[in-house]
């Protein structure tokens, strides 16, 4: 039985598995719960239409996209009952995520940034193309240094809502913080991304404690899904997670919705999607979304000065210079680590709210450095292919750039790695 959790950014509490369609569902946290539905099933909205009306179904998202299927407050026995529906894939709990901010690094530097077709810092940077989904706490939308074309607030729900409402303005500071380090303006203001000017797209999916159920991140996500082609969006983010596994079977065979969605988002709609590894000094394997083979996930670095070879002394948090952070996840097993990366996510300065910046450390932070480079690495027509060529094409390079060790950092795989951790080669932007 699955019990509810709490989600987080880049952080991880405890899940167990869902129960299959045929089973009782668990108790959701306030009688939560999203209803999966079969892919032969036609439209979700009249499934979803029909066990509201007979079941009492307080429907707040429909999703016909990333996944089929709808999310709602139900009673334990109308789940049990909507369970046994031949249409019902499965029905599982609501559950809570939350954001994670730990302290964070100054990456762009150290990732070579500065040296990329974009040559960041110069104050002539622009990318234009593409659009870049930021699925967080949503995104200063008033911030001189973002830009972003586009934002929708997928948090709540409300009654038999079928779609994310208006808004996307953030109200904790974390996806702010994000969506700098991908692609902050390269003017004379503030910071500089990794992708400068990129297109940004705020998808809010976790409040203002950071925390957001796994129906609004699947709502999320089935709405970048159905927008990518119209918003030009190839590449999303996902600084959050909890705890969870990877079934092999995009979320059909453990009932995990996300994963299905993700999936959908990834093999459906060619989104490369970037997450970040967690905080938790353990296995990733035990986390999503990054355990889905389906993502790029990436661990974390400490770096203090932007600069390889180590010596540096630590400024907002104790670590070791051109180091794995003393925070986060690493991969172990081979299917994890072929889809695994680094980069720098310890104190690291970037876009806060009103218009401000702060400096903050987790894998949240290392997480969008790689995707900043996703977008410079499509945008320079560098990268091309599907997602999964994609991801395998940065992290070849990065292994390239770390094979005389003169970039890499302690413990990636060329230097003193650590025996069953393995935290990736440090990702290079540098050939973009």
């Amino acid at each position: 039985m699955k019990r509810s959790v709490l989600f987080v950014l880049c952080l991880a509490v405890v899940a167990t598995a869902a129960p299959a369609a045929s089973a009782s569902p668990a108790r959701a946290e306030r009688g939560r719960y999203i209803v999966v539905l079969r892919d032969s099933v036609g439209r979700s909205g009249n499934v979803a239409a029909e066990h509201a009306a007979r079941y009492g179904a307080g429907v707040s998202f429909v999703y016909g996209t990333a996944l089929k299927g709808y999310a709602a407050t139900l009673t334990e026995p109308a789940a049990a009952r909507i369970s046994r529906d031949p249409r019902v894939a499965w029905v599982e709990p609501d559950r809570l995520m939350h954001a994670t901010a730990q302290s964070l690094p100054t990456g762009v530097n150290r990732i070579e940034g500065d040296l990329s077709s974009q040559v960041a810092g110069n104050g002539s940077g622009a990318v234009s193309s593409p659009a870049v989904a930021i699925i967080d706490t949503g995104i200063d939308l008033d911030h001189p240094d973002l830009n972003v074309i586009a934002s929708v607030n997928c948090t709540g729900g409300g009654p038999f809502r079928k779609k994310c409402g208006t808004g996307g303005d953030d109200d904790n500071g974390h996806g702010t913080h994000v969506a700098g380090t991908v692609g902050a303006r390269d003017d004379s203001n503030g910071v500089v991304g990794v992708a400068p000017g990129a297109p940004l797209v705020a998808v809010k999916v976790l409040n203002s404690k950071g925390s957001g159920y796994t129906s609004w991140i699947a709502a999320g996500i089935d709405w970048v899904a159905a927008n990518a082609a119209s918003r030009g969006i190839k590449v999303a983010n996902m600084s959050l997670g909890g705890s969870g596994s990877d079934d092999g079977n995009c979320g059909n065979s453990n009932n995990d919705a996300m994963h299905k969605s993700v999936c959908g988002l990834v093999n459906g709609s060619g989104v490369t999607l970037v997450a970040a590894a967690g905080n938790s000094t353990k296995d990733l394997a035990g986390f999503v979304p990054a355990a889905y083979d389906e993502v790029l996930t990436v661990t974390a670095v400490a770096d203090f000065n932007g600069q390889p070879g180590g010596g540096a002394a630590a400024t907002c948090r104790s670590d070791v210079d051109d180091t794995a952070a003393d925070f986060s996840n690493w991969a172990v097993k081979a299917a994890d680590q072929a889809h695994t990366i680094a980069a720098p996510g310890v104190c690291i300065r970037s876009t806060w709210l009103s218009g401000g910046y702060h400096t903050i450390s987790g894998t949240s932070m290392a997480s969008p450095h790689v995707a900043g480079t996703v977008a410079l690495c499509l945008s320079s027509a560098t990268c091309s292919g599907t997602p999964a060529q994609i991801a395998s094409k940065l992290r070849t390079d990065a292994q390239n750039a770390d094979a005389s060790n003169a970039y890499g950092f302690v413990q990636d795989p060329n230097s003193s790695p650590i025996t069953g951790r393995y935290y990736g080669y440090l990702e290079y932007a540098g050939g973009y």
